[in-house]
């Protein structure tokens, strides 16, 4: 039985060590060999107190549950979830308090293929709020060159892969740049800020 992240577990890990606990998360998942946990036991045992590892940037999109694809349980990270997997002062104070306050050892920023949120905004769509939204993705967009005459919308699924990729690493470029707190910390070497895109097609997770 996997036991619940305490903070003599969480002090132990280092930022390396977390990378490489979702990894071979990610590796579980895809070869259905889960460990066995008892949630319900975890939501008792984490009602006091909670010691995450690591913090994971991700999109809204349905196919990626972060725990589930990283085979982790309750307790075990932080979740912060919006479309495109783009940071703002809200998220950006969320992951100060996961790492400074709360002490986890790792960001992650994971894109992922197929991305909605990306397509729109390669397509230029417009729609309420959304607009804004798709607005902080056109760096990523214009950031991917193109051959003359390649398409550069939605109907391309090698460019809309391409899209994604780009958005994670100006995402991890946002954080170090808008944040002192974590670049700070990832100077030191407390924190780990890295980039993985997730292929919905296999389960597969890709750490760049």
């Amino acid at each position: 039985m996997e036991q619940t992240k305490t903070k003599e577990l969480q002090e132990q890990i280092t930022p390396a060590k977390a990378i490489e606990l979702l990894k071979e998360g990610n590796d579980r998942f895809i070869n259905s060999s889960r460990l066995e946990r008892n949630l319900l036991e975890q939501v008792e045992q984490t009602a006091k107190g909670q010691y995450p590892f690591a913090a994971i940037v991700s999109c809204i999109d349905s196919r990626i549950p972060t725990e589930v694809v990283f085979d982790q349980g309750i307790g075990d990270v932080f979740n912060a979830r919006v479309a495109g997997n783009i940071v703002n002062e809200d998220i950006l104070g969320s992951l100060e308090f996961a790492c400074k306050l709360a002490g986890s050892k790792a960001i992650v920023v994971l894109g992922h293929t197929s991305c909605g949120a990306v397509k729109g905004a390669c397509d230029d769509a417009k729609l309420g709020n959304l607009t804004l939204l798709l607005d902080k993705l056109k760096p990523a967009v214009d950031g991917v060159p193109t051959s003359q005459g390649v398409v550069r919308n939605s109907t391309n699924a090698a460019f809309v892969d391409a899209v994604s990729l780009k958005n994670v690493e100006l995402t991890i470029a946002n954080i170090k740049e808008k944040s002192p707190v974590l670049n700070e910390m990832f100077d030191k070497g407390e924190i780990d800020i890295v980039g993985a895109m997730y292929d919905v097609k296999t389960g597969k997770t890709v750490f760049g």
